[in-house]
């Protein structure tokens, strides 16, 4: 997700969608551990997806 699509959200959005990268970050651990992630630089990409939206919400707040 890029930067400017995360903007473009609206807050409730935004806060949705975080919920929902957090709960998937936490399967793909699961999956690592269990060594059945077959592409091990997802975690990677939704460990950043992750903060630009925590950014872009930051930035909202002040």
């Amino acid at each position: 997700m890029k930067p400017q699509e995360v903007r473009a959200l609206s807050q409730a959005e935004l806060d949705d969608r975080l919920e929902k990268s957090r709960r998937q970050l936490a399967n793909l651990r699961f999956k690592a551990a269990a060594r059945q992630l077959k592409n091990p630089n997802e975690i990677l990409w939704l460990k950043r997806d992750i903060a630009r939206m925590e950014t872009v919400k930051r930035e909202r707040e002040g």
